[in-house]
């Protein structure tokens, strides 16, 4: 069996392991089909993320099949699900409010805890979705992060002709322009890679705009997905009187202008990750019924083997989402 492993920052290690054991309980044994590579985890390759631990297997967006169950596991042989990577403890006080998504014990895979880089894994069903058969594997590989914007615009209201502008077209990007399209908002989408912009336009009628080519223009909503110090304060900047600042980029550090944020009663709100099951329900629900084709944010599918190529594919700052593919190369 391969698996796909950091064996510590800027060392990648495809390893042949023995056959994972049987499950235990609750828990299920997945045959990954894809895995989606992600911003944390080039983070975690790179040595860029403090909390993660060496050596880890990587892998946190994750398709697959159950082929084995215990014998408490909710879900059956054979069926195809999507996992949730970020563990809840269920009993601390942030869970108590409903707050998983920050509970004080989490962990996640792939980064302080071992992912689902590998043809088969264990995990306990608590976290595993089953997705509907006319879901294909390349929608059903974007379900997590595609989660993670519809946890972002959760927090805002979006209805017809709003004028909403995401700074970033990232992979959460370019996805939140399209929700946001899908929803009815007049969007603009900005970053400085023209092909990134070209990938977007390509999924829904959105426009596109390098950053310098702003100029004086307002919006009801502005959704920072960049992780850049620049980002952030542009997107603070492009905010009208009442509206809303939603922050899903990761940057450090940035100068808002407190006083005119003030003054104009811009409500800032901060978003990680999402609330399960919820937001992986409506994320389905949307990858479902959307016309958009979203599956085109995904640039290359590599057979896991090519996963140097893959990783520096998903680096080069030239490509959307870059996957791997796992249940083939088993068969070889």
């Amino acid at each position: 069996m391969l698996a796909l492993y950091v064996a510590k920052p800027n060392e990648l290690e495809l390893r042949r392991l023995e056959a994972v054991r049987s499950p235990e309980g609750d828990e299920v044994k997945i045959q990954l089909i894809y895995g989606g590579i992600c911003g944390s985890d080039l983070g975690v390759l790179k040595g860029k993320l403090p909390h993660a631990n060496y050596p880890v297997r990587a892998g946190h967006e994750l398709v697959g099949v159950v082929v084995e169950k215990g014998e408490q596991a909710a879900y059956d042989i054979g069926t195809r699900i999507v996992v949730l990577p970020n563990t809840y403890c269920g009993t601390c006080d942030l869970c108590q409010k409903g707050l998983t998504n920050i509970c004080r014990h989490k962990k996640s895979l792939g980064i302080n805890v071992d992912g689902g880089f590998s043809h088969e894994f264990i995990i306990s069903s608590k976290y595993v979705l089953p997705v509907p058969d006319d879901l294909s594997d390349e929608k059903a590989v974007l379900v997590e992060p595609f989660a993670v914007v519809v946890h972002a615009l959760s927090k805002v209201r979006i209805e017809p002709a709003m004028r909403v502008a995401v700074i970033g077209c990232g992979n959460e990007g370019m996805m939140a322009a399209v929700l946001a399209r899908h929803l009815g908002a007049d969007v603009t989408a900005v970053d400085v890679n023209p092909l990134k912009l070209e990938t977007v336009k390509a999924m829904a009628d959105i426009r596109t705009l390098a950053p310098d080519a702003l100029s004086g223009e307002m919006f009801d909503v502005v959704i920072e997905a960049a992780g850049a110090r620049e980002a952030v304060e542009q997107a603070a900047e492009l905010v009208a009187p009442g509206g809303h600042l939603v922050l899903i980029g990761l940057a450090n550090e940035a100068t808002f202008p407190v006083v005119r944020l003030v003054r104009n009663e811009v409500t800032v709100h901060g978003s990680i990750i999402y609330r399960f099951p919820d937001d992986y329900l409506q994320a389905i629900h949307y990858l479902q019924t959307m016309p958009h084709p979203i599956e085109r944010v995904i640039s290359r599918i590599f057979p896991v083997r090519d996963y140097q190529r893959a990783y520096e594919l998903a680096s080069s700052g030239n490509a959307g989402k870059v996957v791997l593919r796992f249940k083939e190369e088993e068969e070889r």
